[in-house]
């Protein structure tokens, strides 16, 4: 690896110096530290697998979903 910027150089090498290791194994284990700390992003579903899902309720489930009837009353208002 060719660190460029002097600040990251810089750092790197106090890392290996306080934990008595070589430059690239304070690089490794800071990243690897770094990686294990950064929670895995979530994958947003696909408009199709949304679908699926949905379809899938629906199937699974003899009671209809609720209707206007059921949420609201007689005068529009929330049940």
């Amino acid at each position: 690896m060719n660190l460029k910027d002097p600040e990251v150089y810089r750092l790197a090498r106090e890392l290996a110096q306080r934990r008595g290791t070589s430059m690239t194994a304070a690089v490794r284990a800071a990243l690897a530290e770094a990686v294990e700390r950064e929670p895995v992003p979530r994958r947003r579903a696909s408009v199709e697998e949304i679908l699926e899902l949905a379809r899938a309720i629906r199937e699974s489930s003899d009671e209809p979903f609720l209707t206007d009837d059921d949420l609201y009353d007689e005068w529009g208002l929330p049940r």
